[in-house]
């Protein structure tokens, strides 16, 4: 009979590829071996060539759920002398990227946990080759036992025998585990165990309105009975959160249905393998005083992040209490998430009333991703558990690309790996403004390079030579004697939809649609709300949002209600501002700074002209809490409101830049707002005023500059109404839309479009 050696290279390593072969072998009747390689599984099979070919085509066509088959390559070998099907024992290799991010649990088991007659029942740690912990217990390569955080626990006999038995679902699982060998829960408060079955005890306190942590798959949660608005709001004080909105993790799909708005799209959301946090629009009267959900999760917002429990352990308790789950970060507000034990005992402490927690190590911090739906599409707010490290492939023309490292920018932080013609975008680490989240970016560029094996040829960051990555690239390219890499804030935004659409680096270019908060620009200044034409390797800018100055310079970041008095006096001219808007604040005083120039730098920045909308209509505080807390209330009283005609904006061509002047859309505000208009249709009218001025300016561009693509990022493009505006202005003309997708459109996305600028230019030289 004939041999070959077939490799299968992609996402097939986790989930289940080998035993999926054995089982495919014996159906055809093969004799021979599957292996794991670092780059790929390995096959050699002997048997007639019909057998082979339809072997071959099965290895795509009916993989396993969870793999991501990319080629699989066939050659013939000399003739095997053995009978029977095995698998072999992983064998070193050049490293994969194709590391299975954690998935959440499958149906099957979370029937074994809930059936009494069965071995693992009511146990937290249930797991097989179709769910489980995956990125998060890893710490080498190839994928096994030996390698992650369940090293430690010696397999019993019966679990043995299950992961040698290649037609049993954990074949190989390599975090099995049974409540006789594996990891064992417990409750721990004021230092000591609690005594009594921990799940329940837990579920008790949480009914009694006490504050847990939870030690989950990436990381500590802190978890309240979401139905006790005490319980919420002694939570927020305890963790000097005031408005930021809370995550709630419910029950069932049937819970969700009660509370939140939900279509076939989101229900499948909520269903993804990453088990993310899905923001979701709230029922009328799903959140009130006293009754159902706590009024206070998310004050000013009509969506609540949700997420369906993704653990058996989430399942057991959710089952215990009943109620929807406050499940926040564990962390001090503003630092990272903690994920040892011994750091949640000191840093949780005075936060929490007791932790529910176990003793399977983690290997790195994985926060919850968020996604919702907008323009029809499921976007990723935020890229974590579940979705990283999943690889991109680069789009074609970089198939040769050298190995880049990009390090991203000082907000929403991620960094990029190019290998091999593919993409690695790392899971958030959070803004590097606290020194916690530094230390953990900079651990986690050694982890990422350790674990991949990646030795970068040049190392790329943003163009602003302050931010903490481009300081940390700058002097890490110096160490390593590598080229350094500047890139522009809003081409790497547009660069990184391109790459996620897998626009060809030789396609020519697109017009990019940059609508974010700042970035500093080619010409020096700060950019924030741009029209661009661009390729993978240079960016002109054709529009602009007019720029006036912030006042106070970062302060106005902070303070919208700075950004708005530059604003009026821009389009009303100070004398016609009304008094009343800044009464007991220092305006004279910004006005003097701006006068003189001083601390008040020029920006055309898409955000902070939301910010300022806000402020006029009085839904922003005079000092943000937290970013996007403006902009997030605008959007929802603008999506409350009905459809209404834009407010107008103006423009005007200055010598190769084309301006988009807000000043009269600004008159019209303040008109309708002096006529009792009430903020929810203002703030309607300004979304599809923004909208029609942006999509409006692309598409002439675009037929001008012959371009036959319009992509769109930056932070503001998570605005979801602002979103399905500009979508439904474009649509129309035919031209391919890039939305952001799987690739954050927020500054999580930044690394990914650094990447691949920084390869297009190295390609070229």
């Amino acid at each position: 009979m004939p041999s070959e050696e077939i490799i299968v290279r992609g996402i097939v390593q986790g989930v289940g590829f080998r035993p999926f072969v054995w089982r495919l072998a014996q159906r055809f009747g093969l004799d021979g071996e599957v292996s794991n390689r670092g780059d790929a599984v390995v096959i050699v099979a002997s048997g007639p060539p019909p057998a082979l070919d339809a072997f071959a085509a099965a290895l795509t066509a009916e993989a396993p759920p969870l793999a991501r088959v990319e080629a699989v390559e066939r050659r013939a070998v000399p003739v095997l002398a053995r009978s029977g099907f095995s698998i072999a024992a992983s064998a070193p290799g050049t490293v994969s990227v194709g590391i299975v991010a954690d998935i959440a649990t499958c149906p099957a088991c979370r029937a074994e946990i809930a059936d009494p007659a069965a071995r693992r029942h009511r146990y937290a740690f249930t797991n097989c080759t179709e769910c489980g912990p995956r990125f998060s217990i890893v710490e080498g390569l190839p994928y096994d036992r030996a390698t992650t955080t369940m090293r430690g626990f010696a397999m019993c006999a019966a679990c043995r025998a299950e992961y040698d038995d290649p037609a049993d679902r954990r074949f190989h699982a390599q975090p099995i585990a049974c409540p006789e060998c594996g990891p064992k829960l417990w409750l721990e408060a004021g230092g000591e165990v609690v005594e009594g079955d921990p799940l329940e005890t837990a579920a008790a306190r949480l009914r009694e309105g006490r504050i847990l942590a939870i030690k989950g798959i990436g990381g500590f949660h802190i978890a309240c009975d979401a139905t006790d608005e005490a319980a919420v709001s002694e939570l927020r004080a305890r963790k000097h959160r005031p408005t930021k909105p809370l995550a709630v993790m419910l029950r069932d799909p049937a819970m969700v249905a009660a509370l939140c708005e939900v279509g076939a799209a989101e229900q499948a959301a909520l269903a993804h393998p990453a088990g993310p946090i899905v923001l979701l629009r709230l029922r009328a009267g799903a959140v009130s005083a006293g009754e159902s959900l706590a009024a206070s999760l998310a004050p000013g917002q009509n969506r609540l992040g949700v997420m369906l429990p993704y653990t058996p352990l989430h399942h057991l308790l959710m089952q215990a209490v009943g109620r929807p789950l406050v499940m926040t970060s564990g962390n001090r507000s503003g630092e990272p998430q903690i994920f040892r034990d011994e750091e949640a005992r000191a840093g949780l402490a005075g936060l929490v009333d007791g932790f529910l927690t176990h003793d399977r190590p983690i290997a790195r911090r994985l926060d919850d991703s968020v996604v919702q739906l907008a323009a029809g599409e499921v976007q990723v707010m935020r890229r974590g558990r579940g979705f990283a490290p999943a690889p991109r492939n680069l789009p074609a023309g970089f198939a040769h690309a050298p190995p880049v490292l990009a390090l991203g920018g000082d907000l929403k932080s991620a960094i990029c790996l190019t290998i091999g013609g593919k993409a690695l975008l790392s899971h958030h680490f959070g803004d590097l403004d606290e020194p916690a989240t530094q230390e953990a970016f900079e651990r986690a560029i050694g982890d990422y390079s350790a674990l991949f094996h990646h030795r970068p040829a040049a190392i790329a960051v943003d163009r602003h030579p302050d931010y903490r990555p481009s300081r940390f690239g700058a002097a890490l390219a110096v160490a390593r004697g590598l080229p350094l890499v500047t890139v522009q804030h809003h081409h790497a935004h547009i660069a990184a939809v391109m790459a996620e659409h897998g626009w060809p680096l030789e396609a020519g270019p697109v017009i990019g649609i940059a609508l974010d908060g700042l970035g500093l620009g080619a010409d020096g200044t700060i950019w924030g709300a741009e029209i661009l034409l661009c390729d993978y390797r240079t960016s002109r800018r054709l529009a602009r949002l007019r720029p006036i100055p912030l006042a106070g310079g970062d302060a106005a970041n902070r303070e919208p209600w700075r950004v708005l008095l530059a604003h009026l006096d821009a389009a009303l001219g100070p004398a016609a501002v009304p008094d009343a808007l800044f009464t007991r604040l220092p305006a004279a005083t910004l006005r003097a700074m701006i006068a003189r120039g001083l601390n008040a730098p020029l920006a055309s920045s898409a955000g902070r002209l939301f910010d300022a909308m806000a402020a006029l209509l009085g839904l922003a505080p005079l000092r943000l809490s937290f970013e996007g807390e403006a902009a997030l209330a605008l959007q929802a009283v603008a999506e409350m409101a009905a459809d209404a005609p834009s407010y107008p904006f103006g423009c005007a061509q200055m010598d190769d830049l084309m301006e988009i002047d807000p000043a009269p859309m600004w008159r019209a505000a303040c008109a309708d707002q002096a006529a009792g208009v009430p903020p929810g249709p203002i703030a309607r009218r300004f979304h599809v005023g923004v909208a029609e001025a942006f999509a409006g300016h692309a598409l002439s561009l675009a037929a001008a500059h012959g371009a036959s693509a319009i992509a769109l990022s930056g932070g503001v493009c998570q605005n979801a109404l602002l979103l399905e505006m500009l979508v439904a202005r474009l649509e129309p003309s035919g031209l391919s839309l890039l939305l952001p997708g799987e690739v954050p459109a927020n500054d999580g996305g930044l690394a990914l479009g650094q990447a691949v600028i920084a390869a297009a230019r190295r390609i070229e030289r």
